[in-house]
């Protein structure tokens, strides 16, 4: 069962915790991680690249010079693909890139995410985040002080939104609650920094 040291916002040690098997000391299912961020990233894709075809490029309506006698190719429009200013033949066109996997799946990926995140000692346990103002020093000052100096993703259980606004211009660092978590923010957030209460809501709700 991984233990981790439970900090407070100064970086003092308050003690420690037992984190659940289940949840943060699985073997990481590195199968399952590259599909569900490859489905999650193919998901965040918009899709609206566009090419205009020789049927929707302006001009081109009159043929160029007569089919035969010329000793040019035939041709039938100056808005053919192999033309300067043609359409595109085989262009891209909007298109949803969007399909779905499994609950399973996605939730043996967190799974995976929370234990690598264990293994490599890059979770730090706080026993309760919370700004009493919309101040961005404060955020500054308890990453400082736990010894996160680079990316993090910092979860709490509930939405906070003097949190979210004190964190918001800090570079690298992003929030987000437990029923918004997903194993590619887990992985790309750096140092994950987490309230008691988001674990006690984890284990709750992975522990299903």
């Amino acid at each position: 069962m991984p233990k981790v040291t439970i900090y407070d916002m100064t970086g003092k040690s308050v003690g420690e915790r037992d984190l659940s098997d289940a949840i943060f000391g699985i073997e990481p299912n590195k199968v399952v991680l590259h599909a569900v961020i490859k489905n999650y990233l193919a998901n965040q894709r918009q899709g609206t690249q566009s090419t205009l075809t020789r049927t929707e490029v302006s001009g081109g309506g009159k043929k160029p010079w007569r089919q035969k006698g010329t000793g040019h190719a035939r041709q039938g429009s100056t808005r053919a693909p192999q033309w300067t200013h043609g359409g595109v033949a085989l262009g891209p066109k909007p298109r949803s890139y969007r399909y779905s996997l499994n609950r399973k799946m996605r939730v043996l990926a967190v799974k995976s995410a929370l234990s690598s995140k264990v293994l490599e000692s890059e979770l730090v346990l706080v026993d309760d985040i919370k700004v009493e103002s919309y101040s961005t020093k404060t955020v500054v000052a308890m990453l400082k002080a736990l010894g996160v100096d680079r990316k993090a993703l910092i979860v709490t259980a509930q939405a906070d939104p003097k949190l979210v606004k004190s964190a918001g211009n800090i570079p690298g660092v992003k929030t987000t609650i437990v029923g918004s978590l997903n194993s590619y923010d887990i992985l790309n957030g750096g140092k994950l920094v987490v309230s008691a209460a988001a674990v006690d809501k984890l284990e709750e709700v992975y522990s299903k």
